[in-house]
């Protein structure tokens, strides 16, 4: 693939608000690519900073940052886990509530259904931490929020998974207990 196809492609995808690839999502956009020829036009559009590594096996469409940057961590978050279910929890989510004053920087914590790990990334670290919970009672403890690649936990929720994976409670808001949903 030469450098205009690519960004004529990406450009494309972006498009419909993709902008986060796998390896394996660009070996099926270029197929004619042998794998020798994709690792090599992989390396040389990371090179010229079209392309940025987000993880092993994970790119990130350099021109979609200035318009999706907001959220790019929580969709190489979801790049990270295909074909599990995961959500923003635990001190994210409670800091986005307000529930707790400190506000992770550059970190994102995510209950996953799959493998717990760690992941540092140019966008943040991501931390998995592995849910026991089954499918449907994921769905009915998260919702979906507008412009955003991962589902959220309820207020509820996050605060029960902060106890359930023994973090520190100790820094939740008790005045907060009252408005939970």
């Amino acid at each position: 693939m030469n450098q205009m196809e690519l960004m004529h492609t990406l450009s494309d995808m972006e498009r419909r608000n993709l902008f986060v690839f796998t390896r394996r999502d660009m070996e099926k956009m270029f197929p004619e690519e042998t794998d020798k020829g994709m690792e090599k036009s992989l390396q040389r559009m990371v090179k010229n900073q079209l392309l940025i590594k987000a993880a092993r096996g994970i790119y990130v469409y350099a021109p979609a940052l200035m318009r999706n940057g907001g959220r790019i961590i929580e969709s190489v978050a979801r790049a990270l886990r295909p074909g599990q279910l995961s959500y923003v929890s635990l001190e994210s989510m409670l800091s986005e509530y307000g529930i707790i004053s400190q506000v992770p920087i550059s970190h994102l914590t995510v209950m996953t259904t799959g493998a717990s790990g760690l992941h540092k990334t140019p966008f943040g670290t991501i931390e998995f931490t592995h849910t026991k919970r089954s499918i449907p009672e994921v769905l009915d403890r998260t919702i979906v929020a507008e412009d955003r690649p991962l589902r959220i936990a309820k207020k509820r929720a996050a605060v029960q998974d902060l106890y359930r994976v023994g973090r520190n409670i100790d820094m939740i808001d008790p005045e907060e207990w009252d408005d939970m949903e």
